[in-house]
């Protein structure tokens, strides 16, 4: 559930995690996720599908966007901007971006886009979930994309299992060498929350993680 404190902001839930209050209610968990999946489509995958006009970064007008879902979905006649900057800034994952009048994903796209995200303060290790039978292949090959336009990077090996966990039961942690990677000249892109991008990640790079302690299976996926 999403609601608006008067006092502490836009919050998901029954009551504000910082005073308890309940809040103004915007909108249910069904609403939340079926507009979240639109957003998702519009700005990561097919932006043309609904008339948008997206620029070189991913950014299309939040008005625009607003117009075109309730072209498409007409029992959201009644959303308004607060309502997306609300999905926005209480997003966990830190999937989408709000500047000025427009809007964006940060990662996740299958479109060719300069997204110019921050390339400042990467931590020294990353980490890549993947299956027991790729994990060799990818050790040996480096990482490339595969159904999306960039390699998509874990902050902790919590985040990448979590992330793993989707695909695959027991999904094999890849740790990459951030520090030395970006000595190298290879650019890495902070996205989400927990999420950083890159073209690619040569081989040289990879090892096998080692499980950190009590975190298997700990935490929310990061894609």
């Amino acid at each position: 559930m999403l609601r608006e404190c008067k006092v502490h902001g836009y919050f998901r839930g029954e009551s504000c995690p910082i005073c308890g209050d309940k809040g103004r209610f915007l909108m249910n968990e069904q609403e939340l996720e079926q507009i979240g999946r639109t957003m998702a489509g519009a700005l990561r995958h097919f932006p043309e599908k609904f008339g948008l006009e997206m620029d070189p970064q991913g950014f299309v007008s939040l008005r625009d966007f607003i117009d075109a879902l309730r072209t498409h979905q007409r029992r959201y006649h009644w959303v308004r901007p607060h309502h997306l900057i609300a999905i926005i800034e209480t997003d966990p994952k830190g999937r989408y971006q709000v500047s000025n009048d427009l809007i964006r994903a940060t990662y996740g796209h299958t479109i060719d886009l300069d997204l110019k995200l921050p390339t400042d303060n990467t931590p020294d290790k990353l980490f890549y979930p993947t299956t027991p039978e790729e994990a060799d292949i990818i050790l040996e090959t480096g990482l490339k994309p595969s159904d999306r336009k960039l390699v998509h990077l874990s902050k902790t090996y919590k985040d990448a299992f979590a992330a793993g966990s989707v695909r695959t039961d027991s999904p094999v942690i890849l740790e990459v060498d951030a520090r030395k990677a970006v000595q190298d000249g290879l650019r890495i892109q902070k996205a989400g929350r927990t999420v950083y991008l890159a073209e690619k990640v040569p081989a040289d790079y990879l090892k096998r993680a080692t499980e950190e302690p009590g975190e298997e299976g700990d935490g929310t996926a990061s894609g």
